[in-house]
Parts: structure tokens; sequence; C-alpha cells
């Protein structure tokens, strides 16, 4: 029961706040001023069910080290998608014509921060952790990954190679942070760095759904393998090469930590993190 009271209390959240940020779609720094809270927000409730369902500090949500470990996430996920836009504008098929909005670009902040949290904080933070528990991290890795993946069929130009991608990209290298730092810090950051450079930096589609445009005015054109087409640069195989190297080094990292959890042994829950030697 606390994988579903503590899964509910989170898209209770997430659902308000998406109701909110969908109501003001058209006003930026009205999204920016409904976002930040909402993911705020999460991230308390998130602490206060965990307590209260498993009698335990929610040490994956710790205050302590978080803006650093954030800070340092945000960057590797925007670092990762600009290395994905490099290759597409050295090929061709991403052009720039100039300043976008500005203003358009602070919406999507506030919009992507509650996304990154609030989604982090339900398939990380409950489903996988909870899940990883009883059948080890492979498995659950796959399983919740693949189900991340499926959710984001339902998005507006939604495609089955679109949720595989992501399946393979965020289902694998954000659980993959999350292993390596039993902290849920590094892949909020990841996520909310990968999103807003795609939206606000770069104004590409996120995940097929109609993005606003963000700081740069700009076009993608190209062969769908490539550019993602209309899913946006999250469908392209420069997107699933980088995220599946960034797995690989957080699932070495969290290997070489003594982080990651065999089939049949069970993680901390006291301390939210493996603890097998090492």
């Amino acid at each position: 029961m606390r994988l579903v009271w503590q899964f509910v209390a989170v898209a209770v959240v997430a659902f308000v706040g998406g109701q909110g940020l969908a109501a003001v779609e058209d006003t930026p720094l009205l999204q920016l001023a409904i976002g930040v809270p909402t993911a705020v927000l999460a991230v308390l409730v998130y602490g206060w069910v965990v307590r209260r369902t498993e009698r335990r500090p929610a040490t994956e949500v710790a205050l302590e080290g978080a803006p650093l470990a954030i800070g340092r996430g945000t960057l590797i996920g925007v670092a990762l998608f600009a290395m994905v836009m490099t290759n597409l504008f050295a090929s061709g098929y991403y052009e720039v014509d100039g300043l976008g909005s500005v203003t358009g670009s602070l919406g999507l902040f506030g919009f992507m921060a509650a996304a990154a949290v609030t989604e982090e904080l339900m398939f990380r933070g409950v489903l996988f952790r909870i899940a990883e528990e009883r059948i080890g991290t492979w498995i659950a890795l796959a399983l919740t990954g693949a189900l991340f993946g499926l959710v984001h069929l339902l998005n507006p130009n939604a495609s089955l190679w679109g949720a595989t991608a992501i399946a393979i990209e965020a289902g694998g290298m954000l659980t993959a942070a999350y292993v390596a730092t039993r902290k849920l810090w590094v892949p909020i950051g990841v996520h909310f760095g990968w999103n807003f450079a795609a939206g606000g930096i770069f104004s590409t589609e996120v995940s097929g759904n109609n993005t606003a445009q963000g700081l740069l005015d700009s076009a993608t054109s190209g062969p769908k393998l490539v550019t993602g087409g209309d899913f946006g640069p999250e469908g392209s195989v420069y997107s699933v090469l980088f995220c599946v190297l960034a797995t690989v080094a957080f699932m070495w990292l969290a290997y070489r930590r003594g982080h990651v959890v065999p089939r049949g042994r069970r993680a901390a829950r006291t301390e939210g993190t493996a603890t097998l030697p090492r």
C-alpha cells in the first residue's frame, strides 16, 4: 500500500500543478510562478508521505548537498542535449535564425521544473525504488523504464519509436543516476537540464508536446531517425547514443559504490540506499 499512497500523493500535486500550468500556458511568467512552487511542494509532499508510510526519514530528498547535486545534474542534462543539437547542426538538420522568446524560455523553466521533479519522484522515487527492493536493480530499471516510455505515448505527437527512445534514454539514464547517487537530486537535475535545453534553449519539441518557443528562433528538418521528426530530438539516434553512454557511466559509478541490488536481496529501506559490500 505504501507504493499506492506515495504515488498518489505526488500524482495529485502533479495533476493540480499541471492544470494550473495549462490554464496559464499563454502567460509565461505565470507558468514560472506556478511551476517552481509545484516542484517544491511535490518534494515536500513526497518527504511527508514517505515518513508516514515507511517510518523513516526520506534521505533520498535530504536537503544537505541538494543545490550542488541539482546543479551538477542540470549541467549534465544541458551538456548531453547540446551534444545532440551540435551534431544536428553540423549535419545541416538544425538552423538558428536568431533570438526567440526570453519570456517563453522563462515559462518553460517553470513548466520543466514541475515536470522533472514530479516525474522523478513518481518513477524513480516511488516505482523504481520500491520495485528494486523486491526484484533487484536491473529488472526494476528495465520495467520502470519501459513504463516511463509507454506513458509518453499519450503525448500529442507520440510515436512507438519515440516512446522506445524515451524508455532507453530517460528510463535508463535517469534511473542509473539515482542508483549511482541514491539521491533524487541528480536525476531531477539531469531531467530538468535535458528538457529545458530542448524547449527553453534550443526551441525544439519535447517528447512530442507542441512545446512553445524558447530562447532561440530555430527550425529542425531532415530524416526522422536523425532529427526525431514531430516527436523532437529525443527521438533522434544521437539522443539514444549519448544517453546510453551516460547510463553506462552512471551504472559503472553505481557498481564502484556498491549500489547495485541483485535480484533477491533487498535494499536498505531505512537509508533509501543499497548496502551491498564494496
